[in-house]
This record gives structure tokens, sequence and C-alpha cells, in this order.
């Protein structure tokens, strides 16, 4: 029996080398698309689908999540013309600075993308929902924002990240 739990273990290292291995392309594929000339099919091929697309006055913006296991959030805009007119990653203290009291849910959403956690306090009638990052040049953080039950936020700030952290 012991000489089979290692084998249970493959699976898991497999899944953890699969995530290490995709969050080191995405340098790659960002350097693969030039604003201005790089199409929707071009990022399509370099990044699959969407988690989510919204309309904007600048054309549809695309979310690619690389939450919970990657600390960064990266928005693509296509303007009207179907080229790439934008591609940044949204999980920056300038973007966190602009999280104001009050905020609806989905503007959150757009502004941050998909969070990489969700925790309901249902006695509370709050949500909390958390984005990791990365803060220059190199601290893990984490940000919050607490949502009532309107879906409005309530309360943000960021602090370190001790969930990445050594005991």
């Amino acid at each position: 029996m012991r000489r089979f739990a290692g084998l249970r273990a493959l699976p898991c290292m497999a899944l953890l080398a699969l995530m290490f291995s995709l969050a080191a392309c995405d340098p790659k594929r960002i350097s693969e698309l030039e604003e201005g000339v790089a199409t929707e099919a071009d990022v399509r091929a370099r990044f699959g689908e969407p988690e989510n697309i919204w309309d904007s006055p600048a054309g549809r913006v695309f979310e690619y999540n690389r939450q919970p296991q990657g600390q960064k959030n990266y928005m693509i805009t296509i303007g009207p013309d179907g080229k790439m007119a934008a591609l940044r990653q949204v999980l920056t203290p300038e973007n966190f600075a602009k999280v104001q009291l009050g905020m609806a849910m989905e503007d959150l959403r757009k502004l941050l993308g998909k969070p990489a956690k969700r925790t309901p306090y249902p006695l509370k009638k709050q949500t909390e929902w958390e984005w990791r990052w990365v803060q220059p040049p190199s601290s893990s953080m984490v940000f919050v924002a607490t949502l009532n039950d309107d879906q409005r936020v309530v309360s943000a700030g960021s602090s370190p990240d001790r969930g990445t952290e050594a005991p």
C-alpha cells in the first residue's frame, strides 16, 4: 500500500507544473502581440478564450484571469477596427486606488477582473473579494474589497499576502 502513495502525488505535481508553465508563457505571448497590429484572432490564438468580454467606448475588452494561482489579471482591448488597442495588467496600485466606497460589483470586476477568492459572511451580509498581486519589486500582496448585500464596496485595501509566506 505504501508504494502507491507516490503515485497519488503525481497528478498534483503535474497540475502544478502545468500552472507554472502557463504563467511563464504570459511574457512570451505578450511579446508576440503588438498594439495596433495584432488582431482579435491573434489575441485568441495566444491567450485562448477570455474569461469575460465587456463592451466599452474603446471597443471590446477581453479579460484574461490568472487568479488564483497567478498574481496578474490582463485586460485586452480590441478596437472597432478589430485590432488590439491595449494590453494591460490590471492588478496595480493605480487601479486599486480607483476602488471607491459605494462602487458597484460589476464596475469592480471590470476594473480588476475575477478575484482569486470570494468569502461570504452571511451573518454580516457581506462578501470579501481577494486578488493576489505583486508590489514591485517582488512583495506578494493581497487586495481585499468587501461588498455589502447590495453588491457595493464598503471597504478595500491591500496588505502583505500571508498565504504565500513560509511558516
